[in-house]
């Protein structure tokens, strides 16, 4: 019988880079160095640590607000670290929280809840937290907690979207963008989110365009009536949808041969095959074909 637990998984976002860029012996040394540091700081913070994945750690919590704590206190201290580390060593942390039942077997934990734990964090951005509805709506976090509604999101491997939160550790940020968790407003999504004069800039060859949050849904595709024409055999009549929901940009493949999208800063590739991301910061869309592919047509995005 399952038991209910809110799973947290952590990974390193550019790892990937820092193997090509140090060889392996060394890259291994820095990524165990950073999760051995992160299973530490997770025990300390009341989380059991089940295992370690590659460049990532898995962990779970009896308690939402527990757990919440946990993800901020240590996005906090492993910024503060990054900045000043002089290694020359990048790789920012993004992670992901989703409260659900668990199966415990033999030390390892299954269940839905582990499954969108780490898709939300193969997702979310480098220095960013994502957590599903269960482990913000109706909980009662800790005083000062700020919560992003961004909607419901396509997880891989699940028939119905879950309902994503993005958490705010940074204290400098403006908190008029966010919503702040009391216990007498819990769930509570304010509505100046719809009207906050978001924009995504397309660009591809010479071709660039502005659109503004209250013009999408758009397309993008290689036929005229497409929003923003992507002129090549690889794209698909309407390849890409862009929408305007809750607050974020949502790219949804609905193409034949799928999107690529890649994150600046590094990170692996996300392969969108009828599925959906959320788009944030600055990166590019790969249309029909992988970036790998030199004749790949390529969009760069920029979200502001």
């Amino acid at each position: 019988m399952g038991v209910q637990s809110t799973v947290v998984f952590a990974d390193l976002f550019g790892s990937t880079g820092v193997f090509e860029s140090l060889g392996n012996a060394k890259a291994t040394e820095a990524v165990t160095r950073v999760t051995s540091w992160l299973a530490e700081k997770f025990r300390a913070n009341g989380g059991r640590v089940v295992k370690f994945l590659g460049d990532g750690v898995l962990v779970t919590f009896n308690e939402n607000r527990q757990a919440v704590a946990a993800v901020v206190e240590i996005q906090r201290a492993y910024e503060k670290g990054l900045l000043q580390s002089a290694s020359g060593v990048f790789m920012p942390l993004r992670i992901g929280v989703a409260r659900g039942d668990v199966e415990m077997v033999d030390d390892d934990c299954y269940g839905d809840a582990v499954n969108i734990a780490a898709r939300l964090s193969e997702l979310t951005g480098p220095h960013q937290i994502w957590a599903n509805s269960d482990v913000v709506e109706g909980s009662k976090l800790s005083q000062g907690t700020r919560t992003r509604l961004l909607g419901p999101i396509h997880v891989r491997g699940r028939a119905e979207p879950c309902t994503v939160y993005q958490i705010d550790w940074q204290e400098d940020v403006d908190s008029e963008f966010f919503t702040i968790q009391s216990p007498l407003a819990d769930g509570f999504e304010d509505p100046r989110l719809d009207v906050l004069g978001c924009q995504i800039e397309l660009t591809w060859l010479d071709k660039r365009k502005i659109f503004k949050a209250f013009e999408l849904p758009i397309h993008i595709g290689r036929i005229r009536q497409a929003e923003f024409v992507v002129s090549d055999p690889h794209v698909s009549r309407k390849h890409a949808r862009l929408d305007w929901r809750n607050g974020s940009v949502v790219l949804t493949d609905v193409s034949s041969y799928g999107c690529w999208v890649r994150f600046s800063g590094g990170g692996a590739d996300l392969l969108l095959r009828h599925e959906e991301c959320v788009l944030h910061g600055q990166g590019e869309i790969a249309l029909g074909t992988p970036f790998g592919d030199l004749s790949a047509p390529v969009v760069t995005f920029l979200v502001r």
